[in-house]
C-alpha cells in the first residue's frame, strides 16, 4: 500500500494527539500538521499531499480548491459535519472528493447546552468569582427552575433529541420545530411538534440544533426575536449564523431576552480557537455581547470531549483509508 500524505490544517494539541492515538500503528499515513488555517493563500503548503483535512474555520473556497487541484490533491476531509465553508460545486468540477464526519458524540453538544442554560440561569460563572475573591454574597444571583417551563427545541436530528431528553428529566415541556419532524420519535419522547412561530411564541427556552443552510441562514433575526416570550433564554450550539448578532443586541439592550448562550458566533474565524488576551477585540459586536451580564459565551466548544475528539479522528481516519482503498465511503460521509 502506498503512503498517504495527508496535510491537517487549523490543528491544535488536542487534534494532534487524537489523530495520532487513533492512527497509533498505521505506517501507511504520513502526517502533517498545520497550525493556519486553510485558505487560497496557504494552499501551496498542501504540495505533496494527496488530502487535506480541514476543520470549521478553514476557507476551502473555490480559488482554494483550484490551487488543491494543481497540487494533485483528491480528498478534502472534514473532521467536523458542518460543510458550509466548502464550495462543493467547485470541488466536483475539479475531481475532488469532500468526506465529513456526519456524527460525532451528540451527548458532548448536548451536555454542554445544558451546561450554558444552567450556567447562565443560576450565575455559576458570577458565583464562582465571587467565591473567589471572599465574595459570598447572594445579591444578583438569583435564577429560575427549569422544571415546568416550555422548552423548544429548533432543529430534531441527533444533536436535538439528545437534547430534548436531557431537558426531559428536568420535567419541562417539550415543543420541537423541524423541516423534517421525526413523528415517531417525538411521539415516545413526549415532544409536541409546532410552526416555528408557535414555538418561539410559548418557550421560555429556545435551544438552536440546526445545520447552516441558506434556509437557516440568519433563522433568528428582527421579526423571529419579537415573537420570543419576554424574557425567553436563548441558547446556540449549533451554526453562528443561524442567528443575526445585531438584532439580537437590540433585543437584549431593549430588556426583551432575558439571555443569551453561545457556543457559537457568526463572525468566529479568526477568533474562535486563538488566545486574543494581549490585544483588542476588533470585532465591534461580539465586544458589545460581552459587556451584557445575561450573556455567556463560550467558544465553540460543545464538541470537545475525549469520546467526541475520538469518534472524530476514528472517522476522519477511515475515510482517508477508504482513499487509499479505491475511494468508496460509507453513506453519510461523501458529499
Amino acid at each position: 500500500m502506498n503512503t498517504l500524505a495527508v496535510s491537517f490544517y487549523d490543528t491544535k494539541p488536542y487534534d494532534r494527539q487524537a489523530f495520532l492515538d487513533a492512527a497509533a500503528g498505521n505506517s501507511g499515513m504520513e502526517w502533517h500538521f498545520r497550525e493556519f488555517r486553510l485558505s487560497a493563500e496557504t494552499a501551496a503548503s498542501a504540495a505533496g499531499c494527496t488530502a487535506v483535512c480541514v476543520f470549521v474555520n478553514d476557507r476551502v473556497d473555490a480559488a482554494c480548491i483550484a490551487l488543491l487541484a494543481g497540487l494533485g490533491v483528491r480528498l478534502i476531509a472534514l473532521r467536523c459535519a458542518g460543510f458550509n465553508n466548502v464550495d462543493l460545486a467547485a470541488a466536483k468540477a475539479h475531481g475532488i472528493a469532500v468526506v465529513r464526519v456526519p456524527a460525532y458524540s451528540p451527548h458532548a453538544v448536548a451536555e454542554h447546552t445544558l451546561a450554558l442554560l444552567l450556567t447562565l440561569n443560576r450565575h455559576i460563572h458570577r458565583a464562582y468569582n465571587r467565591v473567589r475573591d471572599a465574595n459570598f454574597s447572594l445579591h444578583g444571583l438569583v435564577g429560575f427552575d427549569v422544571h415546568g417551563k416550555t422548552v423548544g427545541i429548533v432543529g430534531t436530528g441527533k444533536i436535538g433529541r439528545v437534547t430534548a431528553e436531557l431537558f426531559r428529566g428536568f420535567g419541562v415541556r417539550l415543543l420541537g420545530y423541524d423541516p423534517f419532524p421525526n413523528t415517531e420519535w417525538a411521539a415516545a419522547a413526549g415532544i409536541e411538534y409546532a410552526s416555528l412561530e408557535a414555538l418561539l411564541e410559548r418557550s421560555d427556552i429556545v435551544s438552536l440544533h440546526l445545520p447552516l443552510t441558506p434556509q437557516s441562514r440568519y433563522l433568528i433575526k428582527a421579526e423571529t426575536v419579537a415573537r420570543m416570550k419576554r424574557g425567553a433564554f436563548l441558547i446556540n450550539t449549533s451554526r453562528g449564523k443561524l442567528i443575526d448578532t445585531t438584532a439580537v443586541i437590540d433585543a437584549l439592550k431593549r430588556g426583551h431576552l432575558g439571555g443569551v448562550a453561545l457556543d457559537v458566533y457568526e463572525e468566529e474565524e479568526g477568533i474562535f480557537f486563538e488566545d486574543h488576551s494581549g490585544r483588542p477585540l476588533l470585532d465591534d459586536e461580539l465586544s458589545r455581547l460581552l459587556t451584557f451580564p445575561n450573556v455567556l459565551i463560550t467558544s465553540h466548544q460543545a464538541f470537545l470531549t475525549h469520546e467526541a475528539l475520538s469518534q472524530i479522528a476514528g472517522t476522519t481516519l477511515d475515510n482517508l483509508q477508504r482513499l487509499q482503498n479505491g475511494g468508496t465511503w460509507k453513506e453519510g460521509t461523501v458529499l
